[in-house]
């Protein structure tokens, strides 16, 4: 976690006073690779007071796998800043906050960084405050009509019960019709 200094920097110089003369780092101080990605993505990101893309800022934070995926989340209605739909250009500043819709969980973050450019996983963590609520529970469910390997061609019973678990489960069978009729 980067903290900011009185004067307002993020600490990274400070990183620097952490090291002793031999070059070792103390146990409390941040990681040098975290560190060092950090400033890239420092140096990479708008000047201050600029602001980013919306679809680029959740793609290189790591909320969406690309940034289309951003962009078409954004057309679909499935990002909002600040509590209103967001096209994939809006523009967004230090402060704003942000919602993300992902299959049937909401992704609530506060943005404290704005990035251009895809970081690791620690450090886009840092560009973010996460206000999400938990994740809803996985519900685990055995494949229809999954065989063990070597068992051999299904019996008329077997196959019969395959149709039945595939007809409970919304399956559809051959011709797009649902199986059984």
């Amino acid at each position: 976690m980067v903290v900011e200094d009185a004067d307002g920097t993020d600490g990274a110089e400070g990183a620097q006073d952490a090291q002793g003369a031999d070059g070792a780092h103390d146990t409390g101080a941040p990681d040098p690779k975290i560190t060092a990605a950090i400033a890239a993505a420092e140096a990479a990101g708008p000047a201050s007071g600029a602001s980013v893309r919306i679809d680029t800022w959740i793609w290189s934070v790591r909320l969406v796998k690309t940034r289309s995926q951003g962009a078409t989340a954004c057309r679909g209605g499935h990002v909002r800043v600040n509590g209103e739909r967001a096209k994939p250009a809006h523009s967004i500043r230090v402060g704003d906050e942000v919602r993300v819709r992902q299959e049937n969980w909401e992704r609530v973050v506060v943005v404290k960084r704005l990035i251009r450019k895809r970081v690791g996983a620690p450090v886009a963590a840092q560009c973010y405050v996460d206000n999400s609520p938990p994740p809803p529970p996985r519900t685990p469910f055995a494949p229809a009509g999954v065989r063990d390997p070597g068992t051999g061609r299904p019996t008329k019973r077997d196959r019969r019960e395959i149709e039945r678990l595939r007809a409970l489960n919304g399956l559809r069978g051959p011709g797009g019709r649902p199986e059984g009729r």
